[in-house]
């Protein structure tokens, strides 16, 4: 069973924001920005670098600013899905540290909040556990770990 396969059996825990949402697997981030409805790529652009990120559409700022943590920029991606939304792909560059959860999109923007910190957090374990176990099905596991901080 491959992460993504695994994802789509478990479903995403994402950030809903003004623009449209984001959500995280153990290796990416994904960026979801809702956009008018017939927007062709060529008034799209998304900027990455690896503490960066910018996403404009017809020469006006969706968002901006330090990512939350580093990316690999060369191994980013982004794309116009049926002319309404794009989503962008960003590959962690800390994939399988022990601390990989981004609790932000952006230095202090885009927050998730406690409850969404907390499923995330299940989430990348299951995925984890997927990924050091292929021959079981973690999608519908339930995790009694406590994840609250000391």
């Amino acid at each position: 069973m491959s992460l993504s396969h695994f994802d789509e059996r478990s479903g995403i825990v994402s950030v809903e924001t003004p623009w449209g949402r984001w959500w995280q697997t153990v290796a990416e981030v994904f960026i979801e920005v809702n956009i008018p409805t017939g927007t062709p790529g060529k008034d799209c652009k998304v900027t990455v670098k690896p503490n960066f990120i910018e996403c404009r559409v017809r020469d006006k700022e969706i968002f901006k600013g330090a990512l939350c943590k580093t990316v690999r920029a060369e191994e980013c991606t982004w794309t116009v899905e049926e002319r309404k939304k794009i989503l962008i792909l960003l590959e962690k560059a800390e994939k399988f540290e022990n601390e990989n959860l981004w609790v932000s999109l952006l230095e202090g923007q885009y927050i998730a909040n406690p409850y969404v910190q907390h499923q995330m957090m299940k989430k990348l374990d299951l995925e984890k556990f997927q990924t050091q176990y292929p021959g079981f099905d973690f999608s519908g596991a339930d995790l009694s770990k406590s994840y609250d901080k000391p």
